[in-house]
């Protein structure tokens, strides 16, 4: 996935302006189409450099930006994974996935590895999959950090309405929640 702050600072360290990049990266296959191919890929970059992928950018895409920025396709990159609805609070996922936040890989592993919580098993298997995803393309994995790591709710659970006895007869329900992990990690330049 393609980073837009990194993307943004690629583009000021190569002295680039956003209409450059974007006639660099156009390619009309008419030349009537020229015009709103540039107009196209104008927008696409002010979105993404601004975190907003309502077009998501292919890989060949990510590929003419490194090449035209003269950088690495890995520069410009982020590698994510999540795991939806999984069968915990927010709340207590929360206080293990602040735990690795900015931290190296490694270290983040083995800080899960031995955290005594059932929500380290769920945030470790996401770490696991995002590593897995930037391995995929070659990446040199000591150099990863985990860049985010955020838990949102994801509702009650189905299936989980429960009944608690109280006094007098009466009953309470209470419903147990779940949660979205997600675990971003970028290379780290200053390694």
């Amino acid at each position: 996935m393609l980073n837009g702050e990194k993307l943004r600072n690629c583009r000021e360290n190569a002295g680039m302006n956003v209409d450059d990049l974007a006639r660099a990266i156009a390619n009309p296959v008419k030349p009537e189409l020229k015009a709103l191919e540039f107009k196209r890929c104008l927008g696409n970059i002010k979105n993404w450099e601004n975190g907003l992928y309502a077009t998501r950018p292919k890989t060949e895409d990510i590929r003419k930006i490194a090449s035209a920025l003269k950088v690495g396709v890995q520069e410009i990159q982020t590698w994510a994974a999540s795991h939806k609805f999984c069968p915990m609070a927010p709340r207590k996922v929360r206080l293990v996935a602040d735990l690795i936040r900015d931290r190296n890989v490694q270290d983040a592993l083995d800080l899960l590895k031995f955290t005594n919580k059932r929500a380290a098993v769920y945030v470790r298997q996401v770490l696991q999959s995002a590593i897995a995803n930037a391995d995929e393309q070659d990446v040199d994995i000591t150099t990863l950090y985990v860049s985010e790591s955020r838990v949102d709710g994801a509702g009650p659970r189905r299936g989980t309405k429960r009944w608690r006895p109280k006094d007098r007869g009466r009953a309470v329900s209470f419903i147990r929640l779940a949660s979205h992990i997600h675990v971003s990690v970028n290379i780290d330049n200053n390694n």
